[in-house]
């Protein structure tokens, strides 16, 4: 479904993505590993289209998005959800208007379909019955599953995770990774997430690429990446301050 090939992006003289390439499969959920500040989130902004890289493609179902105008990634990404690492959630709006933003701006759905959708990725969420409360009501794993409902609900056949569990106590890390892999289950969709948490990237993946130094320096299953000779991938699981892997 997506093939990113030798993408470079740099922010002025620091080059954060230094010719990437990376397959994802239709359907898999891929978990994109690697140190803090190590251009991860940036990787995925530009496989959504939020950011266009210097060189390099994107392709997405065999066309190059980094070539789209305005009106084709605007569809496109109808087709993409994203949880961002803060749930992103506008404080002015209650639960319902959050999870409704996009069905507002791109459907022509009455109120009551769309309450009824919105009542329905609530409750898939796990969140039934919250949807006038506030954000400044909500708990961190609350404010993520009502950004994650916001992500699924225009039906998305892709969901990109960013930073998923970040500031979550270890009960609520396992219950999002839970719904990942319950609506991945039930909706069938390719997941993207990024992470560096080594215990919820091996609940959640199908495979793992692990990204250091502006590339993808490994891919596989969780199996194949524990086992890696690497010596940068066994750095980085094992936790270790000494090795090739230098701290950022």
């Amino acid at each position: 479904m997506i093939i990113v090939s030798n993408v470079h992006k740099s922010f002025g003289p620091k080059r954060v993505l230094k010719g990437v390439n990376l397959k994802i499969y239709d359907g898999e959920s891929l978990v994109i590993l690697g140190p803090s500040g190590c251009g991860k989130s940036v990787l995925l902004k530009n496989i959504i289209g939020l950011m266009k890289p210097d060189s390099g493609q994107v392709i997405i179902d065999g066309e190059d998005i980094t070539r789209f105008d305005q009106k084709r990634l605007d569809a496109l990404r109808m087709r993409m959800g994203m949880l961002f690492q803060s749930a992103a959630l506008f404080d002015s709006l209650n639960v319902e208007e959050n999870v409704a933003f996009g069905l507002r701006r791109h459907t022509r759905l009455t109120n009551r379909a769309i309450h009824h959708l919105v009542s329905e990725k609530l409750e898939l969420v796990g969140l039934p019955g919250t949807n006038y409360l506030m954000p400044s009501e909500l708990s961190g794993g609350m404010r993520k599953r009502v950004g994650l409902a916001r992500a699924i609900a225009m039906e998305p056949e892709i969901i990109l995770y960013d930073e998923p569990t970040t500031g979550l106590d270890p009960i609520m890390t396992s219950a999002i990774d839970e719904l990942h892999l319950s609506l991945k289950e039930r909706l069938g969709v390719t997941s993207i997430v990024v992470t560096h948490d080594l215990k919820s990237a091996y609940r959640v993946c199908d495979r793992i690429a692990l990204h250091y130094g502006g590339q993808i320096v490994e891919i596989g299953t969780r199996e194949e990446i524990i086992n890696s000779p690497n010596p940068v991938v066994q750095q980085f699981i094992r936790g270790e301050a000494q090795g090739p892997m230098t701290l950022l």
